[in-house]
């Protein structure tokens, strides 16, 4: 029978027939007679029998009275073609679903934690001081060819004398969003497809008023043909998250893993019974301490585990410790990992509580992990909150898939 189904059409597409009215049949059982389903089920029964003995035209015969007794006795649905196209993307959306819950789920960088290894939202607003107030936005080729690397851009000029009245939150969906508004002086401003400005620095920023530069200039009168917004923006960069590896084996250290902020504690340096971190969100870093190791970070900027320093020889730091020991440590180039006294030295961020100093030994006791980012100039990660439970990683990097520039790919690990 097998055998069969593999080398003959007709068989197939018979199996295909006999599939389909016995789940008709099945849909409609509660609400045919005895008589009615009698009737198919002997159909249903007479063509399986020809299928057995593989005898073609004996095939096409019963399918056809199959056919015949399934539109005398089952009942017709109104709008069958509706119904078919529904039931289709029901299934795609199903399978989808799968994929996304078990297989690969996308993931968006917002931030520049894991820069230059992986790139979150970044932009430069011509209008700040510093700035270039006279660049000339690209248009025709040279704008769509930057559109597929991420890079969008926002050039608006005010129609009307007055103050920044009021901001709109994007309209969309889930995945997209189609439009957002502002309003000067009474003229409603709408930006096409706003490009996602990221993270701000502080949860009581907008993230569009601080990227825009209205945060700065609150108060502001803009006078007519003065520029509102002159933006550049580089979209993070969107991977797909491998969830199916770590079912079977446990994360390996200097993976990129993505992992829940649930349950981690980040202190505000004013006020450390204020908890900073998000309870909702996803993050991105790379991990650097399993469970029951001890940890330190050495002057020289570069981690100590169990005793044994870490270096561009152990897998997965190749480019985490490929830098230079004589150049500072800066944002998003790799410079190592920073303890506190050595980010103070080089003027870079130090409330690094957990390693204040390359003497500072953190005993990774219980089944948890710590992470860095590889923009450790520019990264809150386990140096300021400590660890997360193992069940908090949900996946890792595994393909970059936007937008197309030279990290797209699978070898940004």
């Amino acid at each position: 029978m097998i055998l069969r189904w593999f080398l003959s059409k007709t068989v197939r597409d018979a199996c295909t027939v006999v599939k389909h009215y016995r789940r008709l049949l099945a849909a409609q059982t509660d609400i045919l007679s005895a008589a009615n389903i009698g009737a198919v089920e002997a159909k249903i029964g007479e063509l399986r029998a020809a299928i057995a003995e593989g005898h073609k035209g004996r095939i096409n015969i019963k399918a056809e009275e199959l056919q015949f007794a399934a539109e005398k006795n089952l009942r017709p649905y109104p709008h069958a073609a509706w119904r078919e196209n529904v039931e289709v993307l029901l299934v795609a959306l199903a399978v989808a679903m799968a994929i996304r819950t078990f297989f690969l789920q996308p993931f968006k960088i917002p931030t520049g934690s894991m820069q230059p290894t992986l790139f979150g939202v970044t932009g430069k607003n011509y209008l700040a001081p510093g700035g270039d107030p006279d660049f000339k936005v690209p248009t025709g080729w040279e704008r769509i060819k930057q559109g597929f690397q991420g890079t969008s851009y926002i050039d608006i000029v005010a129609e009307a004398d007055g103050q920044l009245e009021g901001v709109s939150a994007p309209v969309g969906i889930k995945i997209i969003d189609f439009w957002q508004t502002f309003k000067v002086g009474g003229k409603e401003y709408r930006i096409w497809l706003p490009p996602d400005f990221g993270e701000p620095p502080s949860r009581d920023i907008n993230a569009f008023m601080y990227r825009t530069g209205f945060y700065a200039n609150a108060g502001r009168v803009y006078h007519k043909g003065d520029h509102l917004i002159k933006l550049r923006m580089d979209a993070g960069d969107h991977l797909f998250v491998n969830r199916l590896t770590y079912n079977f084996a446990k994360p390996e250290r200097g993976e990129i893993v993505v992992f829940q902020t649930k349950g981690i504690f980040n202190p505000n340096p004013n006020n450390p019974l204020e908890n900073t971190m998000p309870q909702d969100q996803f993050y991105i870093k790379r991990l650097v301490a399993l469970p029951h190791e001890k940890v330190q970070i050495g002057d020289d900027r570069h981690l100590i585990i169990n005793g044994q320093r870490l270096d561009a020889s152990t897998p997965h730091f190749e480019r985490v410790y490929g830098f230079n020991p004589n150049d500072k440590p800066d944002q998003s180039v790799f410079s190592g990992h920073l303890n506190g006294s050595v980010a103070a030295t080089y003027g870079q961020y130090s409330y690094l509580p957990f390693f204040p100093n390359s003497e500072t030994v953190f005993n990774n006791d219980g089944n948890t992990y710590m992470v860095m980012g590889d923009n450790t100039c520019n990264s809150s990660d386990s140096r300021v909150w400590g660890t997360f439970p193992a069940e908090n990683v949900i996946g890792k990097s595994f393909f970059v898939y936007w937008p197309l520039t030279e990290r797209f790919g699978w070898g940004n690990q």
